[in-house]
């Protein structure tokens, strides 16, 4: 359990501080010992309320033209990633799910550095949209959209808002998907219930620290570490 309570913790720190990325830290820390469909239920449970905290404080950023259709593509997607979820092997996913980190990763670290942005593009929002529901149906990562929405969006309030906005609707989705699907049992609302202190401990002291605490800097941390644990994942699982 002490994992788990060290995942909540740094996992919805991050998403205080950032918005985003709760879903990578919290499973990158478990993946080395847990499954997968026990992983995503847990943080599902515990992300769901942290979405609508930050999406309903950066409300006057919302910019509906982007999140609702980006939210339609999303629901699409998730439900072939649940799917896919339910039936997968578990160390082809945790490889799978390494190299997904490591390249997201790089992607972000290579944009910082370049400065570079998104045009807002049908066929990209079409494209990002379908893989970011597979992605948050098969692990509940929404790293693609950060890395879309973070282009696409002026500074961070409207990043949260929106990103936030868009979970909030896919989040919804994936609890009715996962109760019929068997994956949300009560030993894992007993588990959320009981990591529940932790992630509002984590999300508040984010949301602290993001008042005094250079963005840029935690947000390159974070990457770096993201990265290293991803491709430690691949490694250990090839």
């Amino acid at each position: 359990m002490i994992y788990w309570i060290i995942a909540a913790l740094a996992a919805f720190f991050v998403k205080g501080l950032c918005g985003f990325a709760n879903t990578l830290v919290f499973t990158s820390i478990l993946s080395f010992g847990v499954s997968n469909s026990s992983i995503s239920p847990v943080e599902l449970l515990l992300g769901y309320p942290t979405n609508f905290i930050l999406a309903w404080k950066e409300r006057k950023s919302i910019r509906w033209e982007i999140c609702l259709p980006l939210a339609l593509l999303v629901v699409v997607g998730t439900i072939p990633g649940v799917l896919f979820l339910k039936s997968a092997n578990v160390s082809s996913i945790k490889v799978l799910f390494g190299a997904i980190i490591v390249l997201i990763g790089a992607e972000m670290l290579w944009s910082d550095a370049n400065g570079s942005r998104f045009k807002q593009s049908k066929f990209l929002l079409i494209l990002i949209g379908i893989l970011s529901g597979i992605l948050c149906g098969l692990y509940g990562v929404g790293a693609l959209l950060g890395a879309y929405l973070g282009k696409v969006t002026n500074d961070s309030h409207s990043f949260k808002a929106n990103i936030c906005t868009v979970f909030v609707i896919e989040n919804t989705l994936r609890i009715v998907l996962y109760t019929v699907w068997g994956l949300l049992t009560f030993d894992v609302l007993r588990q959320a219930v009981v990591l529940l202190p932790f992630m509002l401990i984590g999300l508040g002291s984010g949301m602290l620290s993001g008042k005094f605490l250079d963005e840029k800097i935690v947000r390159k941390l974070v990457i770096v570490m993201l990265i290293v644990s991803g491709a430690a994942l691949v490694l250990t699982n090839l």
